[in-house]
């Protein structure tokens, strides 16, 4: 049966499934693997860091999601196309693994900063 999100370890399960899921992404997972090289050993733990801080505001993340975004641009444009797709496997993901007001709060919150970090990257 299914549950809310919770704490850090839920939110460690549904990043892993996430990612594990955009590495092998037929739309999306090149840029990932090829463009950004991602280096998934330490970009994992940002991620954990991130959402367990728009979740639970526990203040321990560090980071530019911005400037990141903008430098992946730079490489390889990103458009609309790409931000909904991102968008759909999160909400597929964290509808496959939980259930609950925080699982509803995570999608509309990452729908809400892919859009803000879409508007400025991509203009």
């Amino acid at each position: 049966m299914k549950k809310d999100i919770h704490n850090r370890n839920d939110i460690i399960r549904l990043v892993d499934t996430f990612y594990e899921k955009i590495k092998t992404d037929q739309v999306i997972g090149f840029i990932f693997n090829e463009v950004a090289n991602v280096n998934w050993e330490s970009h994992l733990p940002k991620m954990y860091d991130f959402w367990e801080n728009v979740l639970f505001f526990t203040g321990n993340f560090d980071g530019n999601p911005m400037q990141k975004h903008k430098e992946l641009h730079n490489k390889c444009p990103l458009s609309h196309a790409h931000f909904d797709h991102w968008n759909e496997v999160f909400r597929l993901t964290v509808d496959e693994l939980f259930v609950g007001e925080k699982a509803e709060e995570i999608k509309l919150r990452a729908k809400s900063i892919s859009d803000v970090i879409m508007y400025k990257t991509i203009q």
